[in-house]
């Protein structure tokens, strides 16, 4: 299977099935000596376990991750890091119904049809279970970001219909949604209990805010920085939209309304006056905060009644069972934040020969 591969520089290989012995990651091309743990990871895949709320799939996994190379005496080596988490919870049973037909929104038919053969536990590969492997990679390269000033903060801007109107920033972690908002959050709770009551599920967007990024990072044809954190993105088997800044909005704007002015502080600095454009100009970092968002779709495992095919040829109806989230979104948030750690370090890192006058002086010291 090819496309376990992300990255040019830096880069990973996640591997693993939702319901096989684990699953993890490779990362390559981390620099040797930066400070390591695995208490470090083990924050990030907190945020995404299951189990966190009632809102999350019951199913109990420590998600407890292992560095079994790369690090030593608590840095890193410059060579490949691998780690690994363990599937301690499985119930494959669960999924046995499933083997001879598709599920409504899943990846279970074109999966076959490609392959001619899956599996059906969890649906293997295209389980978000995957998306660990890309969240523990993500906790590393968020350390190197660190290291430069960098930050990155996502957060759930809407469930359904339902958006944030405030920012407070303190309260994402205050509320089992990840909402910045503790009224928004409240009234996204009761919509998702309805949902739950009725057998569905919900979406949701997610934001992210990156601070403190360096003017040019990026390119201007085929490395646009807003193509690779589009699919990076996109990457994530849930979201299904994707826009920086205004996004789609600015398809209603007029030219004078969009453009953003430039204008020198009083240090001499080049700043805008609005971000309309999210940070990004010309596929380039443009200095000031870049702000994108990710549609996430509803689970698709919903505890209805739907109408379906089996691979004998024949229109069945069916009634999945199993362990299921009512919402993605609130465990996608770091697997968002995750993907753009892991885009930006690797752009940052290409962008260290796009001059010859940084090459030379990094060599001639």
């Amino acid at each position: 299977m090819a496309g376990s591969t992300f990255g040019n520089i830096f880069k990973i290989t996640t591997w693993g099935e939702s319901h096989g012995a684990g699953v993890g990651v490779v990362v390559d091309g981390c620099p040797a000596g930066l400070p390591l743990y695995e208490e470090d990871i083990q924050l990030y895949l907190n945020r995404r376990k299951p189990g966190q709320s009632r809102y999350a799939t019951p199913r109990k996994e420590d998600d407890a991750v292992e560095i079994l190379s790369g690090v030593f005496e608590g840095k890193t080596t410059g060579t490949p890091i691998s780690l690994v988490v363990f599937n301690k919870n499985q119930r494959s049973k669960d999924y046995s119904q499933i083997a001879e037909y598709y599920r409504p929104g899943h990846a279970d038919y074109p999966f076959d049809a490609k392959y001619g053969f899956r599996d059906y536990r969890g649906g293997g590969r295209s389980s978000g279970r995957e998306t660990i492997g890309r969240v523990a990679a993500g906790a590393i390269a968020a350390k190197i970001l660190n290291q430069l000033g960098i930050t990155l903060t996502a957060y759930t801007k809407s469930i359904g219909d339902i958006s944030v109107s405030s920012l407070n920033l303190e309260e994402i972690f205050n509320n089992a949604l990840y909402m910045p908002d503790a009224a928004a959050a409240e009234k996204a709770s009761a919509y998702l209990e309805e949902c739950m009551k009725n057998h569905d599920s919900s979406g949701g967007v997610i934001e992210c805010i990156i601070d403190g990024m360096p003017t040019g990072i990026g390119d201007p044809v085929f490395e646009k920085l807003d193509a690779n954190l589009a699919k990076a993105v996109f990457s994530i088997g849930a979201v299904k939209g994707f826009e920086i800044g205004d996004g789609f909005l600015a398809s209603f704007a007029k030219g004078s309304e969009n453009n953003d002015p430039f204008f020198y502080d009083e240090k001499g600095n080049v700043c805008k006056k609005t971000n309309h454009a999210g940070g990004i100009l010309g596929g380039m970092s443009d200095g000031s905060p870049i702000v994108f968002r990710a549609a996430i779709k509803p689970t698709p495992s919903i505890f209805q009644k739907q109408e379906t095919i089996n691979r004998k040829g024949e229109n069945i109806e069916i009634e999945i069972q199993g362990r299921h989230d009512p919402i993605i979104v609130p465990r996608a948030v770091v697997v968002v934040e995750a993907m753009a750690t892991l885009t930006i370090v690797d752009l940052l890192f290409s962008n260290m020969s796009a001059k010859l006058d940084s090459v030379v002086d990094f060599y001639k010291k």
